[in-house]
């Protein structure tokens, strides 16, 4: 994958998009339907659709539904080496393998879990999922909860272990693509970075004009990360520094608006290599092809942007 080659998977309130080579195209089968997440497994794509259904790309690169979805509705998924991990609001979770959904039981006796809540009182959802990305049997599982913090399982989630403080307000968990056992949150607090699987964090805020974060990505070397004064979203920005070193955050503007009005939020800023890509509130798509350092509108005039992913 050379720089603007990378294809970029853009799912909206309005159906799934595909920018970069060799076109960019909507695809038919999503137009009017929200595609609230999106996630990959090699060449294969996933997609929950309208939070009621999961469809996948098969080996022509035609989407077909996989499972329908009964109950809350879909938030997020993650591939893992056994099948597909499927989280849904009221924070459920759900593998589905080979065309089959299964609860995890496990996950609806985690300890704390009834602290979990949302500030509007509702029951808390399952934002975020991330899975550790190496191939050794027992590979962690990371699940964020909002608000709930984040909780770990290390044994294909047959148990689950709470590592975060529920005030922290994670609004997304994700694990380094090659370093193993590091894994970044962002959340209200700023971002946190744990080199020990969970155990440990340290948070970082130093050069953000603000700290509240909604989402965050790795390039290369580098972590990415979106930033506003609060949940409403007023002067969001992103942000960019290298994950090893003191070095502070620096702003993203070669080629960016100095403010977003909106949020960029949970799942819409992804990365692959250098590439980096995210979307917005108000339908537009900015490309990075150098880990944030100049950046082009890719797309505009797009329904509000859910869910981004890089291949």
């Amino acid at each position: 994958m050379q720089g603007m080659d990378a294809r970029i998977l853009v799912g909206t309130a309005g159906g799934l998009h595909e920018l970069g080579a060799p076109r960019g195209r909507s695809l038919d089968q999503f137009v009017g339907r929200t595609v609230t997440a999106v996630a990959r497994d090699g060449a294969r794509a996933w997609a929950i659709v309208d939070g009621r259904s999961v469809w996948a790309t098969d080996d022509t690169g035609q989407w077909k539904q996989q499972a329908s979805i009964d109950g809350p509705p879909a938030t997020s998924l993650a591939v893992t080496a056994t099948g597909i991990l499927i989280g849904t609001e009221q924070a459920h979770l759900f593998t589905l393998t080979d065309g089959r959904l299964t609860s995890v039981e496990s996950f609806e006796h985690v300890e704390g879990r009834q602290a979990w809540y949302t500030p509007w009182g509702d029951p808390a959802d399952v934002r975020s999922i991330a899975v550790e990305r190496h191939p050794a049997e027992g590979a962690a599982l990371y699940v964020n909860a909002h608000v709930g913090g984040v909780v770990r399982s290390r044994d294909g989630g047959r148990s689950w272990t709470s590592m975060i403080d529920i005030e922290t307000d994670v609004h997304q968990v994700l694990t380094h693509p090659t370093r193993r056992d590091w894994v970044l949150v962002a959340s209200a607090e700023g971002l946190g970075m744990s080199r020990d699987g969970g155990d440990s964090w340290q948070f970082v805020t130093a050069g953000l004009h603000a700290h509240y974060l909604r989402a965050v990505a790795v390039s290369e070397d580098r972590v990415l990360v979106t930033a506003s004064t609060g949940h409403r979203g007023k002067r969001s920005a992103v942000y960019r520094k290298p994950l090893d070193g003191p070095a502070e955050f620096e702003r993203c503007g070669r080629g960016l608006p100095e403010w977003f009005h909106d949020n960029i939020d949970t799942a819409c800023l992804a990365a692959a290599g250098p590439v980096v890509a995210f979307g917005t509130e108000d339908g537009r798509v900015f490309r990075s092809p150098d880990g944030g350092a100049r950046w082009e509108l890719a797309a505009k005039g797009l329904p509000a942007v859910r869910c981004v992913s890089v291949g």
